[in-house]
């Protein structure tokens, strides 16, 4: 679909929250195609994780954006999609891939929304494609069940904070859950979700740096538990590490379960958000360093170090492997 200017910020780049909407309703689309293919209960996909995700490029508005999605592996009780997106100038018919994105998504009863189904299987054309994809599963389903035992931390105001602290710029949003938020089922779809926490993610990073931001890349998010149609959720952003030309920004969300539920709130996804800053031509700027003041406010910065290397290590292998090839 073409991009509009209710899609963009005020510098015309488009969200990466409206790309991040746009790439798990492809994967719902194909998830749910899939998980209906055979005779059985008629179920829908519901979003359990995203990997780690690499804005390429900006999209601008006018460009028309084309999202294609294709599973790449399926287990008993799940199924991975591939999502790439490209962009397009219709003026003068230039392409360029903007965004690639592995999602994981799970089989929900249409009957019982808390049962999951069986996934059908499908067919790959040589085993190293199988092999490959059971690596992918059993690595992402460790890694979600460690960011959901450190999901315990919350968010609180801080008066009369300092520039360039972590309390000067985490914000928080509060949304009541409507029914156009949400599924078949009446659980929010992933896609909402994500693109209210990039909205939360965008203004910590324009509080800290006062110019115009970009998503950059979103680490991997994972959804803990579902958020039903009613619920209140209120989607936290604090900054946790900046080196010197991005931000890293911990986004999470929690539920509180206002209808018909004696539940108590939970934490319901996480994620960690990178941005850029950038000047009126689109050239990268420095980004002001983070000033952290309390021992945990430290101890994620380095948290926040140790992922920035980890991440800048693996891409300049990726490089080097490509330029061997």
């Amino acid at each position: 679909r073409i991009m509009r200017p209710d899609d963009a910020n005020v510098a015309g780049n488009v969200h990466g929250g409206t790309i991040l909407k746009m790439i798990e309703e492809a994967g719902a689309i194909i998830s749910t195609r899939h998980c209906n293919s055979q005779a059985g209960e008629p179920c829908v996909a519901a979003l359990a994780r995203v990997e780690r995700t690499d804005f390429l490029s900006p999209v601008c508005i006018g460009e028309v954006a084309n999202v294609s999605a294709e599973i790449t592996y399926t287990s008993r009780h799940s199924v991975e999609v591939q999502v790439n997106v490209m962009s397009e100038n219709i003026l003068t018919g230039a392409k360029k891939v903007t965004n690639k994105a592995t999602l994981w998504y799970v089989p929900l009863s249409l009957k019982n929304v808390n049962k999951v189904l069986e996934v059908p299987p499908i067919q790959y054309a040589r085993k190293e494609q199988e092999d490959e994809g059971k690596k992918r599963y059993e690595e992402q389903k460790l890694d979600r069940l460690e960011t959901k035992q450190r999901n315990g931390d919350l968010i609180f105001p801080i008066i009369n904070p300092e520039p360039h602290t972590v309390g000067y710029s985490q914000s928080s949003l509060i949304h009541l859950v409507g029914p156009s938020d949400c599924t078949l089922l009446g659980f929010v779809h992933g896609g909402v979700t994500m693109k209210l926490m990039d909205e939360v993610a965008g203004i910590v990073a324009a509080r800290h740096c006062k110019t115009n931001i970009v998503t950059a890349s979103v680490d991997a998010i994972n959804f803990h538990e579902k958020i039903k149609k009613g619920s209140v959720i209120t989607i936290s952003g604090r900054m946790t590490f900046t080196s010197n030309k991005s931000m890293e920004i911990e986004v999470f969300v929690d539920a509180d379960p206002f209808v018909d539920e004696p539940r108590e709130r939970y934490r319901a996804v996480s994620a960690f958000f990178t941005y850029v800053s950038l000047s009126k031509e689109g050239k990268p700027l420095p980004v002001p360093q983070l000033l952290t003041e309390t021992e945990d406010e430290k101890r994620r910065f380095e948290e926040g170090k140790g992922r920035y290397l980890q991440t800048k290590a693996k891409r300049q292998a990726q490089m080097q492997q490509a330029a061997q090839q």
